[in-house]
């Protein structure tokens, strides 16, 4: 059933692309979105795609796809990882805005997935806590171990490996997103986005 509000958002296709002319901007150091306050903000909110990205400081959305207050509806987590609550943010996005996009934005060097290999090559997460966030990841990488490889070769593909399983398990775990999906409605694609060079690479787009 089309959503009331599609006359007025974007495509899954003209998101995607307003995404990367951001990443371009960010990389060439010539973002310029305004993130400050301006007046309307308590009038709503439209956003163009959500992001489920990771918690790591080094990788706030908004500042990686050069996008101001309201343009996207942003949830972090650790190691970009799957769990009820935030299926249901999800969920909430697309059902009350409309929003169209969804990406699963996983990074290089992160610690979640650093803390999951490091489990994965010792026997045991460093701390009960990082438990929790270890076992929704190790079966998206658990694979990546059965081939010989070092830390460092393992963690790259790990950073990959989890991006797009996370966004398997999301258009999987929702009946809400999949039927929006089925219908054409939604997109769901997972991206890394590289601290060296600032580029967001979309793996599945």
């Amino acid at each position: 059933m089309p959503h009331s509000r599609d006359k007025d958002v974007l495509s899954p296709e003209a998101a995607l692309t307003r995404l990367r002319e951001g990443n371009a901007r960010f990389v060439a150091g010539e973002g310029g979105a305004s993130r400050s306050w301006h007046p309307g903000l308590a009038r709503g909110q439209k956003p163009f795609a959500v992001v489920l990205g990771c918690s790591d400081s080094r990788a706030p959305c908004e500042y990686v796809f050069d996008q101001g207050l309201g343009d996207l509806f942003v949830i972090r987590v650790a190691g970009n990882i799957i769990a009820p609550s935030l299926v249901g943010s999800v969920e909430f996005a697309v059902g009350s805005f409309g929003t169209r996009l969804v990406v699963v934005m996983g990074h290089t060097q992160c610690g979640a997935i650093g803390a999951t290999v490091h489990a994965l090559e010792h026997g045991e997460p460093e701390s009960p806590n990082l438990g929790a966030i270890v076992e929704r990841i190790t079966p998206h990488v658990k694979r990546i171990f059965d081939e010989p490889g070092d830390h460092d070769a393992r963690l790259a593909a790990s950073v990959r490996a989890n991006a797009r399983a996370s966004a398997a398990e999301l258009r999987a775990t929702s009946s809400i997103l999949h039927d929006h999906i089925e219908a054409g409605r939604v997109v769901v694609v997972a991206a890394v986005y590289d601290l060296s060079t600032g580029v967001v690479d979309f793996l599945d787009a």
